[in-house]
């Protein structure tokens, strides 16, 4: 046994920055440094099983697979452009309202985030739909490119998510539990997101103009018009909670109905799936190996018996559980601004997870809440990853008016944090209801 767990994890996560730094993937890195750490500790040989079998259980994981084919999924429905058709669904029904196409962007992503579950793609997604007609309908910049940005962090929170697969699959947890935690906490943000765009719309109202009514015929023609979304959604999501179907049958299925939607649509292309299956195959793989890195790190890490000695440090430190929670989310905070969220949370997860569970909370709440930080890290400065992919699809906004848009978004974001903290029940109270 270790006699100085401390140094020995220090040590480790020393070594794994400075791989980082050399511009290893994380995930390589974690692997590096757990494998060395292991073979130092109980011999090379064990290290090298655990070399060998990390991988299989990682390829063989029914939840991991449903990634692919999610990132199908919303590869194939932003294609053939199901997220304008959720998009004008709400500006027809509220793009009159003052600010009521940047509520419409916010409620479009929501939708869109229940087919793709990748944030980084709805922001792509909403970027070319939403801000050409908010711009050419006279709204201010900030508030366009901040509810685009903040939209699109919804998509790792509204079920089906790819980062709650993940959290699921490292904490040994339902992944069906966390999709169905995340509806409420879903809904609130969508509701706040929505009152923060009122309320930024009367102090501002040069930012967001109102526009024409829509008739009732329009109204109905846009509902129609989106039905292949509509379905995808209802078989995908019904589909799920209701039972019929698995979440990875559900995953093949909404894969299946985009790809039959795309084949439909005038952006078919040999080029085109060419294109979608590169950038599913290469998002995949970077996940993978993140996971697969961090089953190797995490068995390195309990070997040092460090998650133990961190969890007895903090339960003496005479901090109240709540406490440590906050410090917690304020690290996670720190490291979504200097890692991307993923890896924030797949290098924190081996210790953190431990010590919240000794604090006595719920893992299906923790996660939510996790999933939450990370949300709030993708558009933390000074990486703020949907704000990247904001500035990528429109490089003639200044990074620091995108940052400012997302002021707005940010507060309500604390605000919904604040709720779940104060009343857990408002995560936990469905997946027991379904259990």
């Amino acid at each position: 046994m270790v006699d100085q767990p401390i140094l020995w994890l220090s040590g480790g996560m020393l070594a794994m920055l400075g791989l980082i730094a050399l511009h290893i993937p994380i995930g390589v890195a974690m692997a590096i440094v757990g494998f060395a750490g292991t073979s130092l500790i109980i011999g090379t040989g064990p290290a090298l099983s655990v070399l060998a079998v990390e991988p299989v259980t990682a390829l063989s994981s029914l939840d991991l697979a449903t990634i692919p084919l999610f990132l199908l999924m919303g590869g194939f429905a932003a294609s053939s452009g199901i997220s304008s058709d959720l998009f004008n669904i709400a500006a027809r029904f509220i793009g009159h309202r003052r600010g009521g196409l940047a509520m419409a962007t916010v409620m479009g992503s929501a939708g869109f985030g229940a087919i793709c579950g990748s944030s980084v793609a709805t922001t792509a997604s909403m970027a070319k739909i939403a801000l050409p007609e908010m711009q050419a309908r006279g709204y201010g910049t900030s508030i366009s490119v901040g509810a685009i940005a903040g939209g699109g962090g919804l998509a790792i929170l509204i079920p089906p998510s790819i980062i709650m697969v993940i959290y699921a699959v490292l904490t040994e947890q339902f992944v069906l539990d966390l999709f169905v935690a995340g509806i409420v906490p879903g809904i609130i943000a969508v509701s706040l997101y929505t009152v923060a765009i009122m309320i930024y719309a009367r102090m501002y109202p040069e930012t967001s103009p109102t526009g024409e009514r829509a008739t009732l015929a329009q109204r109905f023609r846009s509902i129609l018009a989106a039905w292949r979304a509509m379905t995808t959604i209802l078989v995908v999501t019904v589909g799920i909670y209701a039972g019929v179907v698995t979440v990875i049958e559900a995953a093949s299925l909404g894969a299946f109905m985009t790809f039959l939607f795309w084949l439909g649509s005038k952006n078919a292309s040999w080029r085109g799936l060419f294109e979608i299956a590169r950038d599913t195959l290469a998002v995949t793989g970077m996940i993978l190996m993140m996971v697969i890195g961090a089953h190797v790190l995490s068995y390195f890490v309990t070997l040092t018996d460090a998650p133990n000695v961190i969890v007895d440090q903090v339960s003496n430190s005479g901090l109240p559980p709540m406490g440590i929670i906050l410090l917690l989310m304020a690290m996670y905070i720190v490291l979504g601004a200097i890692f991307d969220s993923v890896a924030a949370m797949v290098l924190t997860l081996p210790f953190v997870f431990p010590l919240v569970m000794n604090l006595g909370y719920d893992p299906i709440w923790w996660g939510i809440i996790n999933v939450m930080i990370i949300e709030i890290a993708a558009v933390t400065p000074p990486i703020g990853i949907n704000v990247f992919v904001m500035h990528a699809a429109a490089p003639h906004i200044a990074l620091k008016t995108i940052f400012r848009g997302i002021v707005p978004f940010l507060m309500a974001d604390f605000v919904r944090l604040a709720i779940l903290l104060a009343f857990p029940v408002v995560v936990t109270f469905l997946p027991a209801l379904v259990r």
